[in-house]
């Protein structure tokens, strides 16, 4: 059986903590859903923040809802050099001595300390997902993608497995346009 999953590439984006959402925006300060993504219950934010890194800045980052315990900024590493920002390559969530920036918004800046990563590539797997095709959570696997003229390998994707997600694998857009990925592409799992 050919186990295939669904390619996406995630764009830049923030993670924002209620308390730095208000902070950025004002007090008792609510997201605004533009539009669900693909993993269930999380969505793109009409509202959007700038980054600012010690050599440059990004003007109108994307925040994704809803909020989180605590910020994290993801960012390419092509983004990460160009505005001077040392961000390690992690999964989401694991932001201890990553990267710092500064965020700004209409009504405020947060001084991110760390938060700043490179997210590793993962695929999101539900328990069913993850047993039809032989995976374990924190599973490391390679994803091979054909494409034209560019087809290659991913090597250490890790497989996330919850019963709150939906399959796909996730790629950042330095790694996306590495593979000349386009909507709707899909990557074959294979052993690593």
């Amino acid at each position: 059986m050919k186990k295939e999953v669904l390619v996406e590439t995630s764009a830049r984006h923030v993670h924002v903590s209620k308390a730095d959402l208000e902070t950025l925006f004002g007090a008792g300060y609510e997201l605004t859903k533009k539009k669900d993504l693909s993993q269930p219950g999380q969505f793109a934010c009409e509202e959007r923040v700038q980054v600012i890194g010690p050599k440059g800045s990004f003007p109108a980052v994307s925040i994704l809802g809803p909020t989180r315990p605590e910020t994290q900024l993801e960012l390419s590493a092509s983004d990460a050099r160009s505005i001077g920002i040392v961000a390690p390559c992690r999964e989401s969530g694991d932001v201890a001595g990553s990267g710092a920036c500064k965020l700004v918004g209409p009504k405020g800046e947060v001084e991110l300390g760390e938060g700043a990563i490179v997210a590793k590539r993962h695929i999101h797997a539900t328990p069913d997902d993850a047993e039809k095709y032989g995976l374990e959570d924190k599973q490391v696997v390679n994803v091979k993608i054909e494409s034209d003229g560019r087809s290659l390998i991913f090597c250490d994707v890790i497989v996330r497995v919850n019963p709150n997600y939906a399959l796909a694998m996730h790629i950042d857009t330095d790694e996306s346009n590495a593979a000349f990925a386009k909507p709707g592409m899909m990557g074959e799992i294979i052993a690593e």
